[in-house]
């Protein structure tokens, strides 16, 4: 059995209102972290992270020498503390603060991949996690704890895992509640086609190609070394946008080795290949003719600048001059946000072509062309009184 990221959202907050530990178990980049991200937004808690395999054991209550008065924490309710400046220490010091200037406010301090540290930092965290307790000093009741754990093969859902962790002591297996997490497509792809700043998290294109292909998402058999995860694709999606600005040579040149980076060889070079098929939608000859209008509305921001870039770009082709398709050009540029039309704008003023002189010598025989040299210079205005 196992619960998809919505259901998760429902199931953890349940689990920690009714005073229990959530060790939400799932496969390497998942979604774990953005998961208690998420859920820490909606509870409107402060939230502390600690990557439990990055700890040696000490550092979560390290024996300290005499020190002056200033490097001791005394707190009203709590008990007192050193201040060290790493470790569990310095996040406990933090924690506390939280709790005494904001009481009441939902604290959640999140124990990632707990059990790929060794047994001695979990033996370590075991009076943390069971009692609440680090040595005299007590956690507010402010603070929920939340575990993360990767898959173990003695764990009965996941007999053949083969990952580097240390199993957990029984009494945390007896005092946590185990949400198992598995990778939904649909979950996945609503949360990709969000909205953030006006765009969507994960490029159109990537989101495309897991709709065709929803297999590749979080594959169930995968090899040691690269393979798909959640995780994975939304970095290839940061990269898609960086490569989709290159020149095309360069982009069909490097997507393969850059996406097989962090996909794996198969599945980096499939996800090329679909990318040479269906990547570029928007041919600057479809621009210039004014066909194909709807495919260039249905593509996302980048994607229309990019395609209206490059007619910037290749303004000397035969057939292709701005100023004699000044209308298709405009209505095209148009639909791009403030800022697409005030990078699109600067493009066509730095570029080698003489594309606004040959627009102003047709200001008086021209119309389209008048409007789109006039536009031109409105969009440079208005973005220099933005800018003052």
């Amino acid at each position: 059995m196992a619960l998809t990221y919505q259901q998760l959202l429902i199931a953890v907050p349940a689990v920690i209102r009714a005073g229990n530990v959530p060790n939400i178990v799932g496969e390497a980049g998942i979604g774990k972290s953005a998961l208690v991200q998420e859920v820490a937004d909606r509870l409107d808690a402060s939230l502390y992270t600690t990557v439990v395999s990055l700890v040696e054991k000490g550092d979560l209550a390290v024996p300290v020498p005499p020190l002056t008065s200033d490097s001791f924490v005394q707190t009203k309710h709590y008990g007192r503390l050193a201040n060290v400046q790493y470790g569990y220490s310095e996040t406990l010091v933090a924690i506390i603060r939280a709790a005494e200037q904001h009481p009441g406010r939902p604290i959640i301090w999140f124990l990632d991949e707990f059990n790929r540290g060794t047994q001695a930092v979990q033996s370590e965290l075991m009076n943390l996690v069971l009692q609440r307790q680090v040595n005299a000093l007590h956690l507010p009741d402010e603070v929920r704890i939340v575990i993360a754990e990767n898959p173990d093969s003695s764990m009965e859902e996941f007999a053949d895992s083969n990952y580097a962790v240390t199993a957990g002591d029984a009494a945390i297996r007896d005092r946590t509640v185990r949400l198992v997490m598995r990778a939904s497509v649909s979950d996945w792809l609503r949360w990709a086609g969000e909205e953030v700043n006006g765009q969507a998290r994960i490029h159109r294109l990537v989101r495309q190609y897991l709709q065709d292909h929803p297999d590749t998402l979080a594959p169930d058999e995968h090899g040691d070394d690269l393979y798909p995860t959640p995780r994975a694709w939304e970095r290839v999606s940061r990269n898609l946008v960086e490569l989709l600005r290159l020149p095309p040579q360069q982009q069909q040149d490097l997507m393969a080795d850059v996406f097989s980076g962090d996909l794996g060889t198969a599945t980096g070079a499939a996800f090329a290949q679909f990318l040479s098929e269906h990547g570029q939608q928007i041919a600057v000859a479809d621009l210039v003719q004014g066909t194909n209008r709807e495919r260039f509305a249905d593509n996302d921001e980048l994607g229309r600048l990019t395609a209206l870039k490059e007619w910037v770009q290749q303004n000397s082709h035969p057939g292709w001059a701005i100023a004699s398709h000044a209308a298709n050009f405009l209505a095209a540029a148009q639909q791009l946000s403030p800022d697409g039309q005030y990078s699109l704008a600067e493009d066509i003023g730095n570029s080698p072509e003489p594309i606004l002189e040959e627009l102003y010598q047709k200001l008086d025989t021209d119309s389209q062309a008048a409007n789109l040299y006039h536009w031109l210079a409105r969009v440079a205005t208005q973005s220099d009184k933005g800018s003052n």
